[in-house]
C-alpha cells in the first residue's frame, strides 16, 4: 500500500483561505501579546519605582523602534480581539456558511488594520 505523499511542501504554492490566514494570525497575535507581558511588567515597575525610573521608562518608550513595536502590539491586540469575537460567533452557529465566514474573516483583518492605522496616525501627532 503506497501513498503518494509530497516529499516537501512548497509554502509559496499553498494558498490558504482567508479564514486560515486569520486563524494563524490569531495565534501569532496571542503569542506576541504573551511575550510582551514581562516587558510591560518591567516597564511598569520601573516607572513606579522612582522619578528616575519613570524618566528611563519614558525614554525607552520614546525610541522609534519601540514605538513601532508598540504599534505591532496594538495590531496584535485588535486582531486577537476581533478574530476572537469572530470565533465566538462561529461557535454560536452564526456565520458558519462559507460566504459569511469569508466576509467575517476579511472584516476582522480589515478592521484590525484600519484601527491600527488610526492609532499610528494618533502616535504621529
Amino acid at each position: 500500500m503506497t501513498k503518494h505523499r509530497p516529499v516537501f511542501l512548497e509554502l509559496r504554492r499553498i494558498h490558504l483561505p482567508v479564514g486560515g490566514v486569520v486563524s494563524i494570525l490569531h495565534r501569532v497575535s496571542g503569542v506576541l501579546m504573551v511575550l510582551a507581558v514581562p516587558v510591560f511588567a518591567w516597564l511598569f515597575a520601573l516607572a513606579l519605582g522612582s522619578t528616575a525610573g519613570f524618566e528611563t521608562a519614558s525614554a525607552f518608550l520614546a525610541h522609534p523602534l519601540v514605538r513601532l513595536t508598540l504599534l505591532l502590539l496594538v495590531w496584535a491586540l485588535l486582531h486577537h480581539l476581533l478574530a476572537g469575537v469572530r470565533y465566538l460567533l462561529i461557535d454560536l452557529g452564526l456565520g458558519v456558511d462559507r460566504p459569511s465566514a469569508r466576509r467575517s474573516a476579511w472584516t476582522a483583518l480589515a478592521a484590525a488594520l484600519a484601527v491600527t492605522l488610526m492609532v499610528a496616525g494618533g502616535m504621529l501627532l
